[in-house]
């Protein structure tokens, strides 16, 4: 049987001379570690059209933040964030995305992720809600999510796990150096929701991003240090750790007529945070929050 084993990603054009970052990629390719490929570098003009696009990001969960009270529907917000983009020429990269139904995704409670807004889901004081929101900008994206407790005050449980849910990307941001690997963010994250017994989800990942939706590499949560994919200056993803107050396991809501509802298996609360993040020589910088 003929072995099997991944074709080498990073390769040197013939006459090219190789640079500080050839060196290193090369350094851990020929030690069987997974690379980036040249596609996932993106150019200064590259990273600036997604920045762009991550401002506006950023100014719809603003835009959110500045309305959201008990007593609205996920819907009115759904309908802050289409007008937000209406008015700056922005694309909302959610709707009609593989049958998605709306433009972004509201998760309120125990909805772990992609919560379709409903006009009759009416938020009510102490929710916690995750909004997440996509934009495209003359063809570049940013992804962005913020928690969010409805009225200001919830239970002193729910407010640490939204507490520790950020405290969990920042600490992933920490560990994010040029020349890390995923495993490093997971392993890192992963540590500090286990201090409190939280589950992180495994069934769902941060991802690459920028000149598509989602691209590589898979940024889990959770893992070994050096595991997952070298991490090198030019590259762009999202972290977005998704920690549960009970088990890390997941479903999809039966009940759901588009199947995209993501609920914790024993329906204890979630909380989540995402950035879009460029890998630079010196850390990330935060390019949508």
């Amino acid at each position: 049987m003929v072995q099997k084993k991944q074709k080498r990603r990073w390769n040197i054009e013939p006459g090219q001379p190789l640079t500080d970052m050839d060196k290193e990629i090369l350094y851990w390719q020929n030690r069987s570690k997974s690379v980036p490929s040249r596609d996932l570098i993106k150019t200064p003009e590259q990273i600036e059209g997604i920045r762009r696009s991550g401002k506006i990001n950023t100014g719809v969960l603003d835009a959110v933040a500045a309305a959201i009270h008990p007593g609205m529907s996920t819907q009115e917000i759904d309908d802050i964030c289409m007008a937000y983009c209406r008015e700056h020429d922005a694309i909302p990269a959610c709707l009609n995305y593989e049958g998605f139904p709306k433009s972004v995704c509201v998760s309120v409670n125990e909805c772990v992720c992609h919560g379709i807004p409903k006009p009759h889901q009416i938020l009510e004081e102490g929710d916690i809600v995750n909004v997440d929101f996509t934009t495209i900008v003359d063809g570049y994206f940013a992804d962005a999510s913020r928690m969010f407790i409805v009225g200001g005050h919830t239970t002193p449980e729910k407010e640490q796990l939204v507490r520790v849910a950020k405290e969990c990307l920042e600490i992933g941001m920490e560990h994010a150096k040029p020349y890390c690997f995923v495993g490093d963010i997971g392993n890192a994250i992963q540590k500090h929701a286990h201090r409190y017994n939280y589950g992180v989800v495994r069934d769902l990942c941060g991802h690459g991003v920028g000149l598509k939706f989602h691209e590589d590499p898979e940024i889990c949560h959770y893992g070994k240090k050096g595991s997952g994919m070298l991490l090198v200056p030019g590259m762009v993803f999202t972290i977005e750790p998704m920690i549960n107050m009970g088990t890390w396991k997941v479903f999809i809501d039966a009940d759901d007529p588009y199947g995209w509802e993501v609920i914790t298996e024993d329906e204890l609360p979630s909380a989540q945070w995402e950035h879009t993040l460029v890998m630079t020589e010196h850390g990330v910088e935060v390019l949508s929050y």
